[in-house]
């Protein structure tokens, strides 16, 4: 039986996370190594696609993370013609991830950054902990679940923490929001955070049976006849309720008719216009709706109206802070992009690439 092996959570904060790295492969270093054909005195080097500051992308280095990119989708490609149309779309955003996790790594090594025997030693500690491993199942599972050695585990590690420490120190520092600039965004979008109108109501519900499928008038008229005998028993003065307690055949029985709250926006537009015309403890007409005669009642109704701002200061300052912080990231990776010396060996990938941090 193969072993799954879940990696411990929160092994590094990484306030800024760019990437989801899947322990299959690895970016960096392995690239620049020849591959043995397995023919005596022969060598087979892979086809580079990229060079950035003379580290090297190839062509194993994209297709796996084509495959890690696939992987994060809810349903899978299940046709060669659903595959190739899922790498058509998947491709350009993936060669820009990759060239952009090289050039933070490139610049955390350059900040002095490293993980250290500790820290690498804390990440396997975790590891073992959570599958409940000896040092020799987790050797032996990552090397038949994820065809890694503990070296190739330990360059992903340090990928990682790399990435979000120069996200960390570079980005996330200077990005900030005060509560006076929430407020003033709170007080310009007002749209964002209404809260909908919405009703409270009461039915009788007197349904039609049909019989064999079929529209039946007699069985109608009965039921026409039954709902207008409820409307003028609630309009003499009986009390709703009890009246459907007694005659009602919708499943809001139990609770005295009751339905709701429910949004004004999320009813049917005859429904909504029936209810429209009411005031609070008002009674509509009977109507024909898909399974019978429907009477309505406005139990009540609350306007639209914005969130408190108190109620949503959290989420405005989550989603402001987020677009800041990818707006910064954003021009940190074009700043580091237009530093660095990229050098193109596969002339449609370098058209993606320019297509798609021009679209960003």
């Amino acid at each position: 039986m193969r072993t799954v092996i879940t990696m411990p959570k929160n092994l590094f904060r990484v306030a800024l996370p760019l990437f989801v790295l899947i322990l299959t492969g690895v970016f960096t270093g392995a690239a620049a190594q020849g591959l043995s054909s397995g023919i005596p005195g022969a060598m087979v080097f892979e086809r580079i696609l990229v060079k950035i500051n003379g580290d090297l992308i190839t062509q194993t280095d994209l297709e796996q993370a084509q495959i890690n990119a696939l992987r994060t989708r809810p349903v899978p490609p299940q046709t060669d013609v659903e595959l190739q149309r899922a790498l058509l779309e998947v491709t350009p955003d993936v060669i820009v991830n990759t060239v952009d996790q090289m050039l933070l790594v490139q610049r955390g090594r350059e900040m002095g950054y490293s993980l250290s025997d500790e820290q690498f030693d804390e990440i396997l500690e975790g590891i073992k902990q959570e599958n409940n491993m000896t040092d020799e199942q987790l050797l032996v599972a990552l090397e038949q679940e994820q065809g890694m050695s503990l070296g190739q585990l330990r360059r992903v590690m340090e990928d990682q923490m790399l990435v979000g420490q120069v996200q960390q120190d570079q980005v996330l520092r200077r990005v900030s929001m005060t509560e006076v600039e929430a407020l003033e965004y709170y007080e310009t979008h007002p749209e964002e955070f209404s809260q909908p109108a919405t009703v409270m109501l009461r039915e009788i519900l007197i349904t039609v049976p049909a019989e064999g499928g079929a529209f039946n008038v007699a069985r109608d008229n009965l039921a026409r006849t039954r709902a207008e005998s409820a409307l003028a028993r609630v309009r003499a003065g009986e009390a709703f309720e009890a009246v459907v307690a007694e005659v009602s055949d919708g499943v809001s029985k139990a609770n005295g008719g009751l339905i709701g709250p429910i949004a004004l926006a999320d009813l049917a537009t005859e429904v909504r216009a029936r209810i429209e015309a009411l005031g609070v403890s008002e009674v509509g007409e009977v109507a024909r709706t898909p399974v019978g005669y429907q009477i309505l009642k406005l139990e009540s109704s609350t306007a639209a109206a914005p969130a408190p701002f108190e109620e949503v200061r959290e989420q405005i300052v989550d989603n402001v802070f987020n677009e800041r912080r990818l707006e910064a990231l954003n021009r940190y990776l074009n700043t580091l992009r237009s530093e660095a010396i990229i050098e193109w060996k596969d002339d449609g990938l370098e058209r993606l690439y320019g297509e798609e941090v021009a679209s960003r």
